[in-house]
């Protein structure tokens, strides 16, 4: 046991010795009168790594004297679930309230065949499920069995939980107890932890182990021994998404200094540059669009220049796009006008192409009235005449209106003279 990492060295095995998620743990969380009443739902957890999910599990089984079942997703089959099941059957019953707990890790890496094979067990009671999960159930789970079940977020360790942490650490380790150790400074050890509990006591049995006693822990002494703090990005997961979405909101409220952080994020984890610039090519249309068309250009350049040059000189491109964009004036004119049209469409169907509008390349179709009465604009002054481009059915339906910019302000002082109230500018 003394060989086993620190954080499993002094996982907890009492509701009572758990740290941190008090909203599910504390004298009136839900999973406290769950345990007290002896009925356990079958439950997903839902959070950060290192943050007690599969501890949790195993206290619930304890605590409810249920035995206990664990799989990992990672290597884990449909033979295997089914093997589990059937142990779990026999050991159980089907009418009582100690029925088994089968835990599995990561369950969001089940595909959904994998899932499929626990749907009868978890719907019949044979098994009470507990599935820990990083990534939102919602698209990871499959709603069979995520209706089966009640989801639980597990927040990230704040500062006072790490910090209790490793209170708890030096009291009741069979190895740190007997070491001379002082907590001096620890803002270092936090900020490295990520909110981790794991990453927390990873970093502080290397630290322990790298000098002699008497221990006194500094942020000098962490930043000595800690090279790099490696920042949880799961290119494929939600933090992909979330961070990118983070990213992306901060342009859009034109705050440069939220942008840059969130690309950073982006950039330590290890993101795609590519992916960064694609987005920003999105935005720049979506976001600013025509009340700075200089935006589209600049995100398609971005993209073009980190496709050729790769990292890490594109962090210095990619901030300027961000930076520029992020300081440009706003629009989304030009995506509400393409969405209400598409919504329009859909709404009308096929509508017929005025007559006027069409081309007339045979001698029927100019015999039928094709091209009648069209009217070439570079015929007329300022290369524009009125007639009507809309089919007869939506006359006068407005699509694009102009932002409050200065450039589109000027777009809609032109369609005002063009077009004479027909629009309604």
């Amino acid at each position: 046991m003394n060989n086993a990492p620190l954080a499993e060295r002094i996982r907890p095995k009492k509701l009572e010795d758990y740290i941190s998620q008090q909203h599910l743990v504390g004298k009136k969380g839900t999973l406290t009168q769950h345990i007290k009443n002896g009925v356990i739902p079958s439950l997903l957890f839902w959070g950060p790594p290192g943050i007690g999910k599969t501890t949790l599990a195993n206290i619930i089984a304890n605590e409810s004297g249920r035995p206990f079942y664990a799989l990992s997703a990672i290597n884990s089959g449909v033979k295997d679930v089914r093997d589990v099941i059937e142990k779990a059957k026999n050991s159980g019953g089907l009418f009582t309230t100690k029925n088994p707990i089968l835990f599995i890790d990561e369950i969001h890496r089940f595909s959904k065949s994998q899932q499929d094979s626990l749907l009868e067990a978890v719907e019949k009671g044979w098994v009470t499920l507990i599935g820990a999960t990083t990534e939102n159930p919602s698209f990871e789970v499959i709603p069979a069995l995520l209706s089966r079940c009640q989801v639980y977020v597990l927040n990230a360790f704040d500062q006072d939980d790490l910090l209790a942490l490793l209170q708890r650490a030096l009291k009741v380790d069979v190895i740190l107890s007997k070491k001379e150790i002082k907590l001096k400074e620890t803002e270092l050890l936090m900020q490295y932890s990520s909110g981790d509990a794991r990453k927390l006591l990873n970093i502080f049995e290397l630290l322990v182990n790298a000098v002699k006693e008497p221990i006194v822990i500094t942020n000098d002494l962490v930043a000595a021994n800690i090279q790099e703090n490696l920042v949880r990005y799961d290119k494929t997961g939600e933090q992909h998404y979330d961070i990118i979405s983070a990213f992306i909101k901060s342009i859009r409220g034109s705050d440069p200094n939220a942008a840059i952080y969130w690309l950073a994020r982006m950039l330590v984890g290890g993101e795609d540059v590519k992916f960064i610039a694609r987005r920003m090519l999105i935005l720049a249309s979506e976001d600013i669009g025509n009340a700075n068309p200089t935006a589209l250009i600049m995100a398609n350049n971005t993209f073009n220049a980190v496709s050729i040059i790769g990292n890490p000189e594109s962090r210095i491109i990619l901030s300027q796009c961000a930076i520029y964009l992020a300081n440009s004036d706003k629009s989304n004119a030009s995506y509400k006008a393409i969405d209400q049209a598409i919504a329009l469409v859909k709404q009308t169907g096929d509508l017929p192409i005025p007559l006027h509008l069409r081309n007339a390349p045979t001698k029927l179709m100019k015999d039928l009235g094709y091209g009648n009465n069209y009217k070439y604009a570079h015929n007329y002054e300022d290369n524009f005449a009125i007639q009507e481009f809309l089919p007869k059915q939506i006359i006068n339906t407005k699509f694009y209106e102009p932002n409050d910019n200065a450039r589109e302000n000027k777009f809609r002082k032109i369609l005002k003279q063009r077009w004479k109230g027909k629009y309604r500018y």
